[in-house]
């Protein structure tokens, strides 16, 4: 991930609203990433499992951490999701700014 100019910030940030597996910086960019793994797509897969109302989660839980770390308001945010297992050709993909 430092190859791609990532930088673990926190893991497993957990509050009263949820949890985002990472968060990370990219440039300017504060980024709350969502890992995925799925053994196989029966239900749609491992990107398909983020739905709105996991959505609406994330966002929360990232509001949370946004506050109570007091990250300057001007700070560009993004959330990211990576998507692990058999169905992904390369065993992994990674998609930027996913919601």
């Amino acid at each position: 991930m430092s190859r791609r100019g990532y930088r673990l910030i926190r893991s497993n940030y957990r509050c009263r609203y949820g949890e985002i597996d990472l968060i990370m910086t990219n440039n300017e960019y504060l980024v709350f990433v969502e890992v995925r793994y799925r053994r196989n797509s029966t239900f749609g897969g491992a990107s398909a499992s983020i739905d709105h109302k996991k959505q609406t989660k994330l966002r929360a839980t990232a509001e949370h951490y946004l506050q109570r770390m007091r990250v300057d308001p001007d700070q560009p945010c993004r959330f990211d999701v990576v998507v692990l297992g058999p169905s992904v050709d390369t065993g992994c993909e990674w998609i930027q700014n996913a919601f």
